[in-house]
Order: C-alpha cells, then structure tokens, then sequence
C-alpha cells in the first residue's frame, strides 16, 4: 500500500474484471460475456478509409455520426443519445450527474445481485447506498423499489450475473413510483431479451436507458456506449462529461461504430445465433442435472450438479476454459457462462462431462 494514496484510495475496493488469458495462451473465453462472432466487415472498408491527418486533431465532442446512427436504429432522436467510451463510462457519468452524495442523501436503489460496479461507483462518488436483496429465484423484488424512499434507481435489465429479465410493466411500476428520481435501466444485454424500456421513453422523463456496443455488435475492444433519454437527461451527461474529458471517444472509434451500427442486419443475425446457441447449451445443461434460470442474455447462470461451483471452475481453468466464478453469498453455487461458437460450447460440455460425470461421459 503506497503512502502517498489518499484516503478513498486506501478504502474503496475496486471492481475485478475477468481474467484476460495471457498473449500466446490457448484459451476458450467463456468469462466476459463477449460476443464469439466478428463485427461488421464492412468496418475493415471503413479503417481503410480514414486518413491519418485526422489523428492530429481533437474528435467531435459530442460523437454526432455515432448518436445520428444510434438513434435511426434505436427509434428516438440523435438529441436524446449520449456516448461515452463503454457503458462504463456513462455508468459513472449518470452517476455523478443523478444521484446525490454525502451524509444526509437519500439512497441509491440498486439491487443486492446485479453489476458489481455499482457499488463501486456509489463508494467513489460517496453515493449513499441501499442494495435492495433479489428474491429467492434472484428475481427483482418491484415493490421494494417501489417504496418512494430513494434517491434514485439502478439497476440492469437482464440482470447480470443472474441472466433474469424484469418485464415492463415492471419496469414501469418503478419509474411511476419515483418520479422525481432518475431510474437507470442498464441494458447492456437487451438485444439477447427483444425487450428494452426504451419504449417507455416518450411516457417517463426519469427514464434512462445504457448500452453498449461490447456484446451485441461485438465490439468490446472498442469501448463504445451510449445512454438514451430526455434531451433534459442528456444534457446533465454532457455537463459532466465536459468537467472531466471533452473527447471520451475518438475518431477512428467514432468512424467504427457508426459503420457497425448501420450495419444492424449484421449485427441482429450474429444475435440470433448467439440466443440459438444459448438456448441449446441451456437445454444440455439441464440434462445432466445443473439449475439455471432461463436467459435473456448472452451468458447462462449455472448451478452444477453434485460438485461445487468453485471445483468445476477450477478444473475447467486446468483445461484452458475461462468461465467466471464469484465467490459471493447467495451465489457462490453458480458459475456464468459466456455464450460462445458452437463449437467452443461443444468442448465446454465435453470438458464438463469429463469433468463431473455428466450423462454423456
């Protein structure tokens, strides 16, 4: 611990990524929730095009061809789309610009079981807190969102790691009973549900709506995400970004996202295939004994049978396949399983089975 940290550095626990395998490593990644398939080709015809004179000069503030693209997709209009580099990003602007800090605040809403960087970033801004525990089938529990005691809402929907999607009435339910408060649905796995709040947008000013290009565009190494709102909404994330980094995203960034996400035929079938594998791997897993509740992701929440979580996480490192373990009450029985190829999801089962016995060993 270095001596020169102050004292939020000292205390706050930072957020864990998964593991990243080492360069050269042989590794089937199934811990991050990427998307297995390539993004748009077109995007190589796009790289090619860029001149390199443009790198001398600061990108356009507000990404404009990236929100005008965002919104012909999304069904809104380019003023009620923010971007920032990933949904992390606009995660911790929203946060700064919605939700009060310090002694005396009322709480932040969020659920017990959701994205652990909410926490995070409630502890870094000195956002009260009060994490709201999933009910026993790790559904949200609406009504105790619903109780008009908070400083706002956050929560994703489907729920990350639990793979669970809240219905829109639901989601409806909270945002009527906090009218005064921000409540933000992060949608980081929409595509994989065919439901997003977003059409709630045009009835609820307090509704604020993140997503990214990491999973269903497949383009987690870019860092692009977005918000959609209100122009009132939009414009506190602005005032936030403009205290802290004009120009989050870039303008080869910028020029690879708008291609992409123009390209939404490409990007939809690389969903499907995806949601068929899911739904296939879903099915095998139930087979041989494991307890998963059904996805609307791109990940399954598995709960193995006769062996711990923990073990089968272990032994599948050994094999060289990533999947993600948190030791973390409630659950520490499961393991998320990024959806990948076919044949990557083919080998997961092969191992698992050679692994703990499964019905086709």
């Amino acid at each position: 611990m270095s001596r020169f940290w102050n004292e939020k550095t000292r205390n706050i626990e930072p957020y864990v990524a998964g593991e990243q395998p080492k360069p050269g490593q042989k590794t089937i990644k199934l811990n991050t929730n990427e998307n297995p398939y390539p993004a748009s080709p077109k995007i190589r015809e796009a790289i090619s095009d860029i001149e390199i004179p443009i790198l001398a000069r600061y990108p356009e503030t507000s990404s404009r061809i990236v929100r005008e693209e965002l919104a012909k997709v999304l069904g809104v209009t380019p003023e009620q789309v923010f971007c920032g580099n990933g949904s992390d990003e606009v995660l911790a602007f929203s946060f700064q610009a919605f939700f009060e800090s310090g002694e005396g605040a009322a709480p932040l809403l969020v659920p017990d079981i959701s994205y652990s960087f909410y926490p995070v970033y409630a502890e870094l801004y000195s956002i009260p807190l009060k994490k709201i525990p999933l009910k026993d089938d790790f559904s949200i529990d609406v009504s105790a969102f619903c109780e008009g005691n908070g400083g706002g809402v956050a929560f994703a929907n489907p729920n990350a790691p639990t793979s669970k999607l809240l219905d829109l009435s639901d989601v409806e339910k909270i945002l009527q009973a906090n009218p005064d408060h921000v409540v933000l649905v992060d949608e980081a796995y929409a595509a994989f549900s065919g439901v997003t709040a977003r059409t709630l947008l045009p009835k609820y000013k307090n509704l604020l709506v993140t997503g990214t290009l990491s999973k269903s565009h497949s383009l987690a190494g870019l860092r692009l995400g977005f918000a959609v709102g209100d122009p009132e909404l939009i414009e506190g994330l602005c005032r936030i970004r403009d205290s802290f980094n004009s120009y989050p995203v870039d303008c080869i960034a910028q020029k690879i996202a708008s291609v992409a996400i123009a390209d939404d035929a490409w990007v939809m079938e690389n969903v499907r295939k995806v949601c068929v594998t899911r739904d296939r791997i879903a099915q095998e897993l139930r087979s041989r004994g494991w307890t998963l509740p059904e996805s609307k992701t791109n990940f399954l929440f598995a709960k193995p049978k006769d062996m711990t979580a923990e073990a089968i996480y272990t032994k599948l490192r050994e094999k060289g396949i990533l999947v993600r373990y948190f030791n973390k009450p409630r659950i520490s029985g499961y393991l998320r399983i990024t959806v990948g190829t076919d044949e990557e999801m083919d080998a997961l089962l092969k191992a698992i089975d050679e692994i703990a016995g499964g019905t086709n060993a």
